[in-house]
């Protein structure tokens, strides 16, 4: 008979924050597949639980998942940790997920901490809807890229960056939607948590100054609701065109005309290179 997957929340700093239920889970189950297995080690001391790991992070998650997904297929039950917070949640987890799935094992939930939820509820900003954009790339198109791709966004984003990233994505994120309100929101539920609620503008002048530390969640306003857009694609072509004529490129026609008017710029880009 087939085991069974949990995937356990961690603390996101406070080892108190961690559940009756999950300590109940990772002091029963036959093994511990840990993103890192010295992080967990230290929360299962803390809590005198004795158990097998396997290690099983982004760069092994292929090779480590065929060989906990046997495991629990042979009868043995296993409990999946991430360093902090839940698993799966822009962690690799998520595909070990996907394949228990696949391979009709069942998997049980054990909620904990998310940095994400966290974050939101003590931003300030609206909660009522939201999206998640997890760590930008760090590939300066691709993350100018996904910054373009989501400056119509009208509900609240959430993002992760590593402070020795920080001030240049937030330089980003000014450069493409202008200025925003934001809570910057770092070391969470450990003894240096700070909540910085200010604009993308103030934010940029606050770190050029003091170099930012700890790893953060960014909470950001979304955009102001636009008017609803009459101006067809064919149209947004001919503005895209008329700019050309002056000298832009087609990639900078396409930017510009979906800033003013709400089109996609991917599909005014399209259409303009079918022409070509």
């Amino acid at each position: 008979m087939s085991g069974v997957l949990y995937i356990v929340g961690t603390p996101i700093g406070n080892l108190g924050d961690f559940s009756p239920r999950a300590v109940e889970i990772l002091s029963s189950v036959d093994f511990i597949a840990a993103e890192d297995t010295r992080v967990t080690l230290h929360l299962l001391n803390h809590f005198g639980i004795k158990k097998p790991m396997i290690s099983y992070f982004e760069h092994n998650k292929y090779e480590r998942g065929e060989i906990v997904l046997n495991r629990i297929e042979t009868g043995e039950n296993c409990a999946l940790v991430s360093d902090a917070g839940m698993p799966a949640i822009s962690d690799p987890g998520e595909l070990l997920v996907k394949q228990a799935a696949e391979h009709g094992i069942e998997v049980f939930a054990v909620p904990g901490p998310s940095a994400v939820v966290t974050a939101l509820a003590v931003s300030g900003l609206p909660t009522g809807r939201f999206t998640f954009e997890g760590f930008l790339s760090v590939n300066k198109k691709s993350r100018r890229d996904h910054l373009e791709e989501v400056q119509n966004e009208t509900r609240t984003m959430v993002f992760y960056e590593a402070p020795h990233k920080l001030l240049a994505t937030l330089q980003d994120m000014y450069a493409c939607w202008g200025d925003r309100p934001i809570a910057l929101v770092r070391e969470l539920t450990k003894i240096h948590e700070e909540v910085l609620r200010t604009t993308l503008k103030e934010a940029i002048a606050h770190y050029e100054e003091t170099p930012p530390r700890g790893e953060f969640v960014l909470v950001i306003g979304g955009a102001a609701p636009q008017k609803e857009t009459k101006i067809t694609l064919d149209e947004g072509i001919r503005m895209a065109r008329a700019l050309m004529e002056k000298g832009s490129s087609q990639s900078a026609a396409a930017k510009e005309v979906a800033h003013k008017t709400g089109l996609h710029r991917n599909k005014l880009y399209e259409k303009l290179t079918k022409e070509v």
